[in-house]
């Protein structure tokens, strides 16, 4: 049994210009090719998806920015609730806009929504969280995730944010050259 609560409700939710304000993020992990941890094998990358209950396909682990947190804070609890990993933000991918039919609701009765997402170093994988009893976990590489991606605008975080970033960086260096993840509201070109 798990002793963490998922948050739930829309009371705390930010809304910024008619859209709803969400944090997500592409939880990842990197790996020896050979499966040895021998330096010179092969490091390849695999992200973290999950299920959606309410249909077919994979998701990021995203979900409302709410009043009483940063966007980083709601990123890092959304993995946790949704996904069961705890890790480390390592990278702000930007902003991505889109329009959901389950988030219509009387504050945005459009369902349109604006998600800052993140690239999350996963450091724990837990045997127990919050949404296990709906959502089950899969480690993919990019390409399989592209494929499976229930959402374009996942997929354009995933392809042009994190991959793009992933391919010019050594993760395992330790060394950010874009400096530490912001620590207030994240700016960023758009992403439609």
């Amino acid at each position: 049994m798990c002793d963490l609560v998922a948050r739930t409700g829309r009371l705390q939710q930010r809304y910024e210009a008619g859209y709803r304000l969400v944090a997500g993020c592409i939880p990842f992990r990197c790996k020896h090719f050979d499966e040895s941890s021998n330096d010179t094998s092969e490091k390849v990358v695999e992200v973290l998806m999950i299920n959606s209950p309410s249909g077919p396909g994979l998701l990021f682990p995203k979900g409302g920015w709410e009043n009483d947190e940063t966007v980083e804070e709601a990123a890092v609890r959304e993995a946790l609730e949704e996904a069961g990993v705890r890790g480390v933000l390592m990278k702000f991918l930007g902003h991505y806009n889109f329009k959901s039919k389950t988030h219509e609701d009387k504050f945005n009765p459009e369902g349109l929504c604006k998600a800052a997402m993140f690239a999350l170093l996963v450091k724990e994988e837990l045997d127990s969280w919050p949404e296990q009893s709906t959502r089950e976990r899969r480690w993919l590489s990019i390409s399989e995730a592209a494929d499976l991606c229930r959402h374009s605008w996942m997929k354009d975080a995933l392809e042009n944010g994190f991959a793009e970033w992933y391919s010019k960086k050594d993760i395992n260096s330790g060394e950010e050259e874009d400096g530490p993840p912001p620590t207030s509201e994240p700016s960023s070109p758009e992403h439609k």
